[in-house]
């Protein structure tokens, strides 16, 4: 990919570790004035980036928390005045369980971590990018928001909603200068799926065998088509779920 971000302020949420990590770095590679934020407070993306050459900000921030949320976007303009792209990453797996021993603590979570907190990085970027002209939004849901996944409910229902979000966004805005799209990743070698296998091997090797590449995808084989939908190239895409899953859908 030659698409340069030189001048232009990425956010990623959730940017810490996997996906959002990689998409920070890949940002940051192409000129953009990275901001991550995250739950958590480690600073190995922003040192990555910065032993890059690159320029890049932390800001903590629960995005579940619309105070917080609020708060983070107020300190990008405080910061750097504009905000171009936005990749909202931020997420969780939640427990796994069948409908009827699920909690209702693990519903209001995930919901409001993989759902609620999308709806509030939208309600607070869509002005900001309105007001300077435009912009691009990418929302990251899952291939779980395009099929479904037994024990998985909350978060199956989370990313079916992130994809419906996207879309209601996507023609809110069309006209506006602003395109919005989600990308909806498969198995991917992340923090979160060694959560959810235990890094064991045979659960691993069932993930695998389901998906006709024969592998688990890397965080960067995510983060180049964030970077697209992003990018002028995409300049005619807007509302798509795009999956990035080495084929497990269209078996």
């Amino acid at each position: 990919m030659t698409t340069t971000f030189k001048g232009k302020v990425a956010l990623v949420t959730g940017g810490s570790f996997g996906i959002g990590k990689a998409t920070a770095i890949a940002f940051a590679q192409r000129g953009a004035k990275v901001v991550v934020a995250d739950i958590i407070e480690d600073e190995e993306t922003i040192e990555a980036i910065r032993g890059l050459g690159g320029e890049a900000i932390f800001i903590k921030c629960d995005v579940s928390n619309a105070a917080e949320v609020e708060s983070l976007h107020r300190e990008i303009m405080e910061h750097y005045g504009r905000l171009d792209c936005a990749f909202n990453n931020a997420g969780i797996e939640g427990v796994p369980s069948d409908i009827q021993d699920s909690a209702e603590g693990d519903w209001e979570r995930t919901i409001n971590v993989n759902l609620k907190g999308v709806w509030l990085c939208m309600k607070n970027q869509i002005p900001i990018m309105l007001k300077q002209g435009g912009g691009a939004i990418v929302n990251c849901a899952s291939i779980a928001g395009l099929v479904g996944f037994p024990s998985l409910a909350p978060y199956v229902a989370s990313k079916h909603g992130v994809v419906g979000l996207t879309k209601t966004a996507a023609l809110e805005t069309a006209q506006k200068g602003i395109r919005v799209n989600a990308i909806c990743p498969g198995v991917i070698k992340t923090p979160m799926i060694d959560r959810f296998t235990g890094k064991q091997k045979e659960a691993e090797q069932a993930f695998i065998e389901k998906k006709p590449m024969g592998r688990m995808g890397e965080p960067e084989e995510v983060a180049h088509p964030v970077l697209w939908l992003c990018s002028d190239q995409a300049s005619f895409v807007t509302g798509q779920a795009v999956a990035v899953d080495g084929g497990w859908i269209v078996q």
